[in-house]
């Protein structure tokens, strides 16, 4: 049986190799046309991604990865928003977007693997479009669960990889450029939530196309 056919998957491998070098050379390239060419495909996703943030309990919410700040006009007023990134040339065109947004608290530039910001300080941490880019996925959950308290929420907004048909080829033929792209396109779930994290899981499609998943866990 093959993948085509439906009647099987391939099973989940470890990501491709990422560091953060990779990264930071990726979206130095990216950052200056990276709301042009990833804003209107990704900006369903994201609205939807905000509108689940703006209708949880909580005021402290941790934007990892916020790149650009494409999201931060969308949130309440009444949020107190820090965003961390990895990307210096990223962070300068989300610091011009936030200077008319009073409730943007900091941008810092971080490692959302290990940041440094303290335990339990958010009610909500949310990763758009980051799972893909970080060179330890599970670390990234890891190290959301540790700043925010418990009983808050983990919000995950990505792309995940096709168990078949023509998308899943495209995945696959394009995996190899995912050092230059500064993501995996070939991202699996498995490398992301174990097995009891995706059972407990509130998981929803969105558009465009069910392309990309929205994923929230209680802390």
């Amino acid at each position: 049986m093959t993948a085509e056919s439906g009647g099987w998957q391939e099973p989940a491998a470890a990501p491709p190799a990422l560091d953060h070098e990779a990264v930071r050379a990726a979206y130095r390239r990216w950052a200056w046309v990276y709301d042009a060419v990833f804003g209107s495909v990704w900006t369903p996703a994201r609205r939807r991604a905000v509108a689940a943030v703006n209708g949880l309990p909580g005021e402290r919410v941790l934007e990892v990865g916020v790149g650009t700040g494409l999201a931060l006009p969308w949130y309440r007023t009444e949020k107190r928003i820090v965003g961390i990134d990895l990307s210096a040339e990223m962070l300068a065109r989300a610091r011009e977007r936030a200077r008319s947004l009073p409730n943007v608290e900091a941008l810092y530039e971080l490692d959302a693997e290990q940041t440094g910001l303290p335990d339990g300080h958010f009610d909500i941490a949310v990763a758009m479009f980051v799972a893909s880019v970080v060179p330890h996925p599970r670390r990234l959950v890891a190290e959301m669960r540790r700043l925010v308290r418990p009983g808050g929420h983990l919000l995950f907004v990505n792309h995940f990889r096709a168990g078949r048909g023509p998308r899943w080829w495209a995945e696959r033929a394009l995996a190899p450029a995912a050092r230059r792209l500064g993501w995996r396109p070939d991202f699996a779930l498995d490398a992301l939530l174990t097995a009891e994290e995706q059972q407990e899981a509130e998981i929803e499609a969105l558009p465009p196309a069910r392309m990309f998943t929205l994923l929230r866990l209680a802390n």
